[in-house]
């Protein structure tokens, strides 16, 4: 008689990857994150396209296929080796709890209440935990690198970084391996070098920050 064959291990994660850059664009579309008009960032800077995470991230369901699919794009000898989660504040907590759900983890967040990162409200990290610290846009790269900094001095061993939004298109050089749900290219222009096409569409300051008159 025949025995039957051992059962095949299940691996959900295997199964998750199955979001395009067109779904994932249509993602943030769908919750108003995406906004293509005329905008003035922070910076001072105009640009034809500006990411408000905090919309995609406002519907639990969303943000969890979200981070279930980041988690399915992390080459598995990382993934399997992530002991923890950490986000720099505000703007990286939700989506770090939501990749620490995702991966089974705790997830954490630094916060800089005195202008430098660090872990506060008790949270402590064990001697070389190994953290994959966790954003929602990376434009620059500065907040990420001053985020693993803080993960550093406090006994963490960054492993990798993620976001999702690479905002520099792949330009940003964070000193970890970094994994973003989607790169996406965003011009930026001075507001006396202005294309045609977008001088003749009204500014607006989406961002949190006010105007300076």
């Amino acid at each position: 008689m025949t025995q039957p064959s051992a059962p095949v291990p299940f691996d959900a994660r295997a199964f998750l990857r199955t979001l395009t850059d067109d779904d994932i664009l249509n993602e943030f579309r769908a919750a108003e994150a995406l906004l293509e008009g005329h905008f003035i960032l922070s910076s001072g800077l105009r640009s034809p396209r500006y990411l408000q995470c905090a919309r995609v991230l406002a519907d639990p369901a969303r943000a969890a296929r979200l981070a279930s699919e980041l988690v399915s794009r992390l080459p598995k000898e990382i993934r399997d080796s992530i002991d923890i989660v950490v986000s720099p504040a505000m703007g990286g907590v939700i989506v770090g709890h939501e990749m620490g759900r995702a991966l089974g983890v705790e997830a954490l967040f630094v916060e800089r209440p005195e202008g430098v990162f660090e872990l506060r409200r008790g949270f402590r990290l064990k001697p070389g935990q190994r953290v994959l610290m966790m954003e929602d846009v990376v434009t620059t790269g500065l907040s990420s690198r001053e985020a693993i900094a803080a993960i550093a001095a406090a006994g963490g061993k960054v492993v990798a970084a993620g976001a999702l939004v690479d905002r520099s298109n792949g330009s940003v050089d964070l000193g970890v391996p970094f994994f973003p749900l989607i790169r996406l290219e965003v011009p930026t222009y001075a507001a006396d070098a202005l294309p045609a096409e977008l001088a003749a569409i009204p500014a607006i300051k989406p961002g949190s920050r006010k105007e300076a008159a």
